[in-house]
């Protein structure tokens, strides 16, 4: 889960000021944490505690209101509606990583996934996408292969994986849909050599860049067993006393 944070406050500051290079700063006097970060938590928060995802939801936004919301969602949860609108937004991917990090078992997981999902994206290609960051997070721990991740979720999901980021890049741009997410962040992971080059190749798309090092970095803390201590050290710095607590207690309980 942390891999996830750390990936949106790097991206933050490329959400807007977009790169299509592998050359750049990870972080700025600019970089913080988005909705990517805050909506990632109250998912352990839930997790860990119980507590009902839309309450918390709603109290995470209230807590956090300048965080950087999709429309939706913000009038969502600032009217405390109970009620999804249909979205297909990658959101629904970009706070999913704790519980690829909480479940062993995939079926387990796929339910619990979809549960904290359709409270606020019932499409089915938001569904799709959250499961699919799921299932690479837990294929990851299991320590399968890079070709059996990309096999799996390409056969249970349909993505097209075998796309190059060489290919991508030139004529990628800012999406906010799971569809037009997900897929690409998978093969920033795929791509990889290391957690560090994760984040590189999702910033470097151009496009959502928070959401797609968010997705990606989450994929990769899994795969690579961790998250560079520099990182994590800096992360931290950047996070508040409450983030860092639910954090502390998720990673502790699940071990990640």
């Amino acid at each position: 889960m942390l891999g996830a944070i750390v990936g949106d406050i790097v991206g933050s500051y490329y959400e807007v000021h977009r790169v299509k290079t592998k050359d750049f700063a990870f972080f700025r006097q600019e970089s913080r944490f988005t909705d990517d970060t805050v909506l990632t938590v109250a998912v352990a928060e839930h997790l860990l505690t119980g507590r009902d995802i839309v309450e918390l939801f709603h109290n995470y936004v209230l807590a956090y209101p300048l965080a950087g919301y999709g429309t939706s969602f913000f009038k969502w949860a600032m009217e405390r509606s109970r009620t999804p609108y249909r979205s297909y937004g990658n959101g629904a991917a970009m706070r999913i990583s704790p519980v690829g990090f909480a479940y062993t078992d995939l079926e387990k997981a796929f339910g619990k996934a979809e549960e904290v999902t359709t409270v606020t994206h019932n499409h089915p290609e938001a569904i799709k996408g959250a499961k699919a960051v799921v299932s690479a997070i837990i294929l990851s721990k299991e320590g399968r292969s890079k070709e059996e991740i990309k096999g799996f979720i390409e056969r249970e999901f349909g993505y097209n994986l075998s796309r190059s980021l060489d290919q991508i890049r030139p004529g990628y741009r800012f999406d906010l849909s799971c569809q037009g997410t997900v897929p690409e962040a998978i093969i920033c992971f795929l791509e990889s050599v290391d957690f560090v080059d994760a984040i590189r190749n999702a910033v470097s798309l151009g496009g959502d860049a928070d959401t797609m090092a968010c997705i990606a970095g989450g994929i990769a803390h899994a795969y690579y067993g961790g998250v560079p201590e520099f990182l994590k050290k800096k992360a931290f710095e950047i996070l508040d006393g409450r983030l860092k607590s639910v954090i502390k207690s998720f990673c502790n309980r699940f071990h990640c």
